[in-house]
Parts: structure tokens; sequence; C-alpha cells
């Protein structure tokens, strides 16, 4: 719409198909607004109801804590670190943005970059970070100690790993949070840290959107250092092959 004003306000040049730009920005507009209604009465409910029952002390098999104590077994809430990752898994495979990255990918690699195995790739990282940031909430430990680690990890990745794929890691690592993965996943985390005794959901129900931004850049990096290491054995095996 922006590139539209400006064709005619200062380029003074007549844009073609008007009416079809009028329909599809005012159903843009009718899209958003039913999904922001969506989020507030759905998504955001469903988010913070699953995390209170699974975080309540008879599903999490604790027995229920005192008043006042704060004290909590991490080993209590495995069903909540294993819903965690399905709910990350799940709604990045989901998302529209990944799915157009991930098309793109293909297209501008010549089909050397699979479309399901870059999103499947970015969904098992959000799936992965989304879990551990669960546990952290639990634990109540500092969240710097996860992020600093994680970007060393991905610091190291980025020099060991092929110079095509580190743009698009990265640029995975972006998209995978937006708008079917943020709501549930931040939905999450505040209904959880409401929920685990002695957790603060201002201080540690945030946090686990950058888990799901930062794991998905290590697991497209290590998916790709991966793949380059199995190529090398496979090359240097018919190598050995064709030399006897």
């Amino acid at each position: 719409v922006l590139r539209d004003v400006f064709q005619v306000a200062v380029l003074r040049r007549r844009v073609p198909n008007l009416r079809r730009i009028l329909s599809g920005f005012v159903a843009v507009l009718l899209g958003l607004t039913l999904f922001l209604i969506g989020l507030e009465q759905a998504l955001f409910p469903i988010g913070e109801t699953m995390a209170r029952q699974l975080a309540a002390p008879e599903a999490a098999g604790a027995a229920a804590t005192p008043a006042g104590a704060t004290g909590v077994d991490w080993r209590d809430y495995m069903l909540v670190y294993a819903f965690a990752a399905a709910i990350g898994f799940a709604t990045t495979i989901a998302e529209p943005p990944l799915i157009a990255v991930a098309l793109k990918a293909e297209e501008a690699s010549g089909g050397a970059i699979r479309s399901w195995g870059l999103r499947l790739a970015v969904a098992v990282g959000v799936a992965v970070g989304v879990s551990l940031g669960a546990f952290r909430i639990v634990t109540g430990t500092p969240l710097s100690w996860y992020i600093i680690a994680a970007y060393a990890v991905v610091i190291v990745q980025t020099f060991g790993s092929s110079r095509s794929i580190v743009p698009l890691a990265y640029d995975s690592g972006g998209v995978t949070t937006s708008t079917v993965t943020v709501p549930v996943v931040a939905a999450l985390g505040l209904g959880l840290a409401a929920n685990v005794p002695g957790r603060n959901p201002l201080i540690d129900g945030f946090g686990l959107i950058a888990f799901a931004s930062v794991f998905p850049i290590m697991s497209v990096l290590g998916y790709s250092m991966a793949t380059s290491w199995l190529n090398r054995v496979r090359r240097a095996r018919r190598s050995g092959e064709e030399a006897t």
C-alpha cells in the first residue's frame, strides 16, 4: 500500500489493479482483526489453562506445597517439559512465515535445501528450546545463563558451518517466532510461572520466546554440519572402494 501511495503521490503514475489491491488490503485488515480477537479469546486462555493444569501438584505427581514454601523438584514436571516440546514443534511446523522461507530456500537452492527438511530442523530446535525454557521456569535459574551459553554455541557453529547456510539459519530463528508460535508459547510461559510455587510471572514467565529464537539457529547449523560430515564420509568411502 505504501508503495502504491508513493507511486501516485511522487511518481504521478497510475496504480495498476487498484480495485484488487484495495480489496486485498481490506481482507488483510479484517483477517488481522479476527486473528487478534482469536488470540485474546482462544489461544491465550488455552495456553494458560494447559500450563495451569500440567503444573498442578496432582498432574505433576508432586505433593502439595505448603504455604510460603518455594522448594520445587524439577523431576516432578517431566510432563510439562514434554508438553512444551510438543507445543513448540507443532506451532513451528504450522508457522506461515517459516513455510514461505523454506519454500523460497528450496527454490533458490535448486532443491539442494529441502523445504520439509528445513522446517523439521527448525521445529526440532524450537521444541528443544521451549522445553528447556520450561525447565528454567520450574527451576527458577537465571535466563542469562542459558542465553549466553546458547549464543556461544551459535558463534562456534557459525565459524564451522558452510557460508551458504549461515544466513538462512539466522533468518530461520527469526521467522519461526511469529503469528502462531508467539501467542501459544508466551501464554504457556506465563501460565507455568503463575502456577509453579515460588515463581513470579513477571520475572520467570517471559523468556520462552528467546529460547524459541536461538535454538532453531543451533538446530539448522547443526543439521548442516551433520549433513556435510556425512557427505564427506560417503565420499571417502566411495574413493576407498574405487581405489580397491
